[in-house]
């Protein structure tokens, strides 16, 4: 399976585990499957991380850094295409960052993994909840 894990999942399978759902643990250390991750989230954990929302040591764009090379996962691109099906995602809320996350699966035709409810209750894409 092919797994795009959204901002929160990833911070949290560095940061706090124990927030994984075992579903979504054994999903995440499971070799048959591919972890994705988007530039979206690394501009969102920076946003975060600015705001005061999340603390990471060291640096930010160090930790980022750190966490990308410490568990690698494939980089979902960030394309036209999918800018442009943010309007098909179904989602009723406007946050960007949900909306480019659930169009990258939806284009790519990747899993989402995510615990955001409104995300699990309106994407038109495939979602692993945690």
């Amino acid at each position: 399976m092919k797994l795009l894990l959204d901002t929160h999942i990833w911070l949290w399978s560095h940061l706090e585990p124990e927030r994984l759902a075992r579903n979504v643990r054994r999903a995440l250390e499971d070799p048959a499957n591919e972890l994705w991750l988007s530039p979206v989230t690394t501009w969102e954990v920076m946003a975060l991380a600015s705001a005061g929302r999340v603390v990471l040591t060291p640096a930010a764009a160090d930790w980022i850094r750190h966490a990308l090379a410490a568990a690698p996962a494939f980089e979902a691109p960030l394309s036209h295409d999918i800018a442009l099906a943010v309007h098909e995602t179904g989602l009723r809320h406007k946050d960007p960052a949900d909306r480019m996350l659930v169009a990258t699966a939806q284009h790519l035709n990747l899993t989402l993994v995510t615990a955001d409810q409104r995300i699990v209750k309106y994407a038109n894409a495939r979602i692993l909840a945690n």
